[in-house]
């Protein structure tokens, strides 16, 4: 589908995401995913990103939203204590039968690798020790990385940058799936398939189609990785270090905290490219679900999100919002007309500096 005739770089003035309102929203976002759309390809658009629009209108209306802005030392003794917690399962998990290794390795493991990954995220904004203190991010991040198993922290980052910076922009934001992906994972049981490899898609699709080179931080995290994984194995068998990296796999799959992955960008409904969730989910996953809140403020940290829709109401509660990570799932597999193709895209880099 042919981009839509928006000025590229402008703002489409219909935007729905764009717009304060006294209504509170009480709809059902799959209510209305069937809209005129092509199931083959992503939904093209000729106009900028939403949130930096967003973001000059809420701080116009509540100049006061600046003073949540900052680092949130918290993330570092959250990261520690979850790392402390998976080590002292890895010390009696190898003596367990494999039906209860298996249940807690998904039941806790995925969902406490999970929380670090998120932990990752906050940490690439440098939401953790601030932006005056960038190798100290580095490290806690790679620090977050060690129970997980996976050398991720520092590659993250890099792209993570630009999923804010270029939302949708063909190329360049990683976040969206690929053509191969649109092509292959249909119906109910590719949809399924799908889920179930989000970690492989989302671990080897930035490194594949947007290739960097490797860095210096790259490598101290996988050779630090390595020696944690080293010493995991050495210390308490190679069933613990399975648990770790069984968890992480998990956890970025088909399970409830994973959710977000689908439900943050995927257009449910015609026009609305990013969407919050409001549930219990957001107290595993440092309040990643507070989506619309972190594209428009990147620069606040987990604990203060929150406040920005307590703040400026009038521009989150008329919006359409997620409540069950499950439901997401769901309606992702079986309904027909949402799939990997269900994503905004924009020809074009008009990202600008983030605030």
């Amino acid at each position: 589908m042919s981009p839509e005739p928006t000025k590229p770089g402008k703002l489409d003035p219909n935007c729905p995401l764009v717009a304060k309102s006294d209504k509170v929203w009480h709809g059902d976002v799959f209510g209305d995913s069937h809209f005129e759309k092509s199931t083959d390809d992503f939904h093209w658009v000729g106009s900028d990103e939403p949130h930096r629009s967003r973001r000059k209108l809420i701080l116009k209306d509540h100049p006061e939203i600046k003073q949540l802005f900052g680092p949130e030392p918290l993330t570092c003794l959250y990261t520690l204590a979850l790392t402390a917690i998976q080590i002292w399962i890895c010390s009696w998990i190898s003596e367990m039968s494999w039906p209860v290794w298996l249940g807690v390795a998904y039941c806790v493991g995925a969902t406490i690798n999970h929380s670090l990954q998120l932990a990752n995220h906050e940490i690439s904004h440098n939401l953790c020790f601030g932006d005056n203190w960038p190798k100290a991010n580095l490290a806690i991040g790679i620090v977050a990385n060690f129970v997980t198993g996976v050398p991720s922290s520092v590659t993250f980052r890099y792209y993570h940058y630009e999923h804010h910076l270029f939302q949708g922009v063909d190329g360049v934001d990683m976040d969206i799936p690929s053509v191969f992906e649109i092509g292959f994972f249909r119906g109910v049981l590719g949809k399924l398939l799908w889920t179930m490899m989000m970690p492989a898609f989302y671990a080897l699709r930035p490194v594949l189609l947007k290739p960097r080179p490797v860095t210096i931080p790259q490598v101290v995290n996988a050779v630090a990785q390595l020696a944690f994984n080293y010493w995991i194995v050495q210390t308490f068998g190679w069933g613990a270090l399975g648990y770790l990296v069984t968890g992480t796999l998990m956890g970025t799959a088909l399970h409830p905290c994973a959710g977000h992955f689908i439900a943050e960008h995927y257009e449910f409904l015609k026009g609305y490219e990013t969407y919050s969730y409001y549930g219990s989910c957001n107290y595993f996953n440092l309040f990643v679900g507070y989506h619309n809140e972190h594209h428009d403020f990147p620069k606040i940290p987990w604990s203060r999100l929150h406040k920005v829709r307590e703040i400026a109401p009038e521009y989150y509660d008329n919006l359409p919002h997620h409540t069950s990570y499950i439901k997401v799932f769901w309606n992702y597999i079986t309904d027909p007309t949402i799939g990997s193709w269900s994503r905004v895209k924009r020809h074009g880099k008009t990202g600008k500096k983030m605030q």
